[in-house]
């Protein structure tokens, strides 16, 4: 097994990453390796942060202003190679359909639902890391 994942946590709001750290934990599933968190708070960051490369899975948030989570999903999907999953925080249920739309491979609603968040990422997390990527 790795021994640690990188998760990229997205939104311009402090309050929300911090409860995703919370909700992921250390280690989101006892079979997936624990998790190193990197933060951004804008698109540049993000992108950033990909180009770099080492990132296993993203959390992007939908309600991010003035670039939503859904966009920037859609967007790193067609600029990133071998782009990470994305798990993509939605503010309402019915919103589902945009995160087909932005090719999301999960997504959860806010607020953040910590059993929710956490089974999503380690399921994003095992299928990454068994393809050895």
């Amino acid at each position: 097994m790795q021994s640690s994942a990188t998760v990229l946590v997205y939104s311009d709001d402090a309050n929300t990453r911090e409860q995703v750290r919370l909700a992921a934990g250390r280690r989101p599933a006892a079979d997936v390796p624990p998790v190193e968190f990197v933060e951004c708070a804008t698109l540049p960051a993000v992108l950033k942060a990909l180009e770099q490369g080492g990132v296993d899975a993203c959390v992007l948030d939908g309600e991010t202003v003035p670039a939503g989570g859904m966009g920037v999903c859609r967007q790193i999907k067609d600029e990133i190679y071998d782009c990470p999953p994305v798990l993509l925080l939605m503010g309402r249920p019915q919103d589902a359909w945009l995160a087909t739309w932005s090719r999301a491979e999960a997504a959860v609603t806010l607020p953040v639902e910590p059993v929710e968040l956490a089974e999503a990422l380690a399921s994003l997390l095992r299928k990454r890391l068994s393809s050895g990527v």
